[in-house]
């Protein structure tokens, strides 16, 4: 069946002058590497269900935190040897947190530990990173007003050189009104950091951002390369009334303020559950890729980066993603969380899509099982899901691809609804027995003083086999999942590359806040220090 599989993919790219994309092997590790958790509760947990990666001890191997909705949630130690198979151990980390959605690393009091902001039904919580994977909260300790709200998304961006971060959440639908929902949409937040005397993190009271649409997902991002990200918000249809995507203009010194069709915002309405940005082509703009129930989105600027006039490409592009591609069901397909990645190391951005039912809905696919959807060198993407090893039929929610063993493969890992999270291996071009790379690769860490010492809002850029790839440091987006710290780069036949950073600020076009390009040899781990340069990650 899988040869079958790898031989539809490469008719389906038949008579093109390309050849059809290289299909990565996965394999179901979920029992193996000891992943033990389930997403579970009624009405309050259809939405969410979210993972978090981060590299908590300093090993360069992501662990994870995994929401458990009505049950608590966990965090796992990455045991993982190097390039083999994967091994996570539950551990007591001070995040076993009850009506967990999901959550986002991110270094909020700029101590270089990795924070974790946690998106529950309730009280959002701010975990603070202490060093060796331990977490205290902190709401208290930096005048965090967490609220009541049923709180469904997040992003975070440091604005105008700001020392610490502004928080952006996304709420969902009253929690009182369960009876008839239809129109309850709460606010979403804006939560600004207080300008204290001391230099101490404290946040001030949320501000909310009206009107709310039900966010579910929410990504600060630049997306005409002013070095000042805008906030893009994707809403649900199903419950506003009137409402549509959002996008706003918000700078450290001034009220936030919608794009509206004045400033040649274009109204588009879907049943927005997650949102994924790249750069396609040659373009220095990202492209968003919005997923909702039926056919799902890609937003490319229709013209100059004047305006924020967004055209929609996916058909073009082959990512409506719209009906299941196995199990037989023909219903339309329900998408949740999104995700840009390189899976097959050949230098071209492919696309993750997590799927599921929302619980018994007869209208949609019960049989939906989530795509891997690989980039080709005309620039359209093709069904790999099936031959890669991903197919999966249950009701999908958050996920990630992550490099879980440092071998320069991306593994992943998918949150259910009301079952197990699953977790698969990329074993390349090989088997579980025998991997084999598919590529060369990069894992890039960026790193500066001051407050944003993630570089979050910098650009990357990797020059290899004739192009530049473009890779945006950024807080948020997906559904409720998020990683921090480590930007792969596929880099195909090339065994060396050329890199540097647009640090945060840069407008396209200037060379103020450029770095210096570095050459590298592939199939490693490096930093880039905005004071040091390019600092070669300490060998395990």
């Amino acid at each position: 069946m899988r040869r079958l599989a790898v031989a539809g993919l490469a008719s389906a790219l038949a008579g093109s002058l390309a050849a059809a994309p290289a299909v990565p092997h996965f394999v179901d590790e979920t029992d193996a590497a000891g992943l033990q958790s389930r997403f579970d509760g009624d009405w309050e947990y259809m939405v969410g269900g979210g993972v978090a990666a981060l590299d908590c001890d300093g090993s360069g191997l992501p662990s994870l935190f995994v929401a458990g909705g009505a049950n608590r949630s966990k965090f796992y130690r990455n045991r993982s040897a190097r390039g083999g198979a994967l091994r996570l151990v539950a551990e007591r980390s001070g995040l076993e947190l009850t009506s967990t959605l999901g959550a986002y690393p991110v270094d909020l009091d700029g101590d270089g530990q990795l924070d974790l902001v946690v998106l529950r039904v309730g009280e959002t919580v701010l975990m603070r990173g202490l060093g060796d994977c331990r977490f205290e909260r902190a709401n208290e300790r930096w005048a965090f007003q967490g609220g009541n709200e049923w709180t469904t998304a997040f992003s975070a961006a440091w604005l105008d050189g700001d020392a610490r971060p502004t928080l952006a959440f996304g709420t969902y639908i009253d929690r009182g009104r369960q009876e008839f929902p239809w129109g309850s949409c709460t606010d979403n937040m804006l939560v600004r950091p207080a300008r204290g005397a001391d230099g101490a993190l404290r946040f001030e009271p949320p501000q909310p951002l009206r009107p709310g649409f039900c966010a579910l997902g929410m990504l600060f991002s630049d997306w005409n390369r002013s070095g000042r990200p805008a906030l893009r918000i994707t809403n649900d249809r199903e419950y506003y009334k009137g409402g549509q995507e959002q996008l706003w203009r918000i700078a450290a010194d001034a009220e936030p303020r919608l794009y509206g069709p004045a400033d040649g915002w274009r109204p588009l309405q879907v049943w927005g559950m997650g949102i994924a940005s790249t750069p396609l082509d040659d373009s220095p703009y990202p492209a968003y890729f919005l997923t909702s129930m039926a056919d799902n989105k890609l937003q490319a600027l229709a013209g100059d980066a004047t305006k924020p006039a967004y055209q929609d490409i996916a058909f073009a592009r082959g990512v409506t993603a719209h009906r299941p591609y196995a199990g037989g069901d023909v219903h339309p397909s329900t998408a949740w969380h999104a995700q840009f990645a390189d899976v097959n190391n050949d230098g071209r951005p492919d696309l993750f899509v997590v799927k599921g039912n929302i619980g018994q809905m007869p209208d949609f696919a019960m049989l939906d099982p989530s795509n891997l959807l690989l980039g080709t060198p005309e620039g359209r993407f093709v069904e790999a899901g099936d031959a890669a090893g991903l197919r999966n039929y249950q009701r999908g929610r958050g996920g990630l691809l992550v490099d879980l063993n440092g071998d320069g493969l991306l593994d992943a890992i998918i949150v259910n609804r009301w079952d197990r999270a699953k977790l698969w291996r990329n074993v390349g071009a090989g088997t579980a027995q025998a991997p084999a790379p598919m590529g060369h690769w990069l894992a890039v860490q960026l790193r500066q003083g001051g407050g944003n010492r993630h570089a979050v809002g910098a650009w990357l850029e990797v020059e290899a086999q004739g192009r530049v790839q473009q890779i945006e440091q950024v807080v948020g987006g997906g559904h409720a999942s998020g990683t921090l710290g480590t930007l792969h780069v596929g880099l195909g036949d090339a065994a060396k590359a050329r890199l540097r950073v647009r640090w945060p600020g840069n407008r396209w076009g200037s060379d103020e806040g450029v770095g210096p390009w570095f050459e590298v040899d592939a199939d490693r781990m490096v930093i880039v220090d905005r004071e040091k340069g390019l600092v070669p990650w300490p060998q395990p």
